[in-house]
């Protein structure tokens, strides 16, 4: 789909989505400590089931 001119769909809605969680975690810390243990979690898992 891209073929190497700039970012594709998928990338930008990973950046979007990754700047909007960071802009809620900075208003609101609690919200951001949960993200952080959800994503450790999440990567701990993924690493086990490979």
């Amino acid at each position: 789909m891209n073929n190497g001119n700039g970012l594709d769909l998928r990338m930008a809605l990973v950046l979007l989505g990754g700047g909007f969680a960071t802009y809620v975690a900075f208003l609101h810390p609690a919200v951001g400590v949960a993200l952080l243990v959800g994503i450790a979690v999440m990567t701990v898992l993924h690493l086990l089931l490979k």
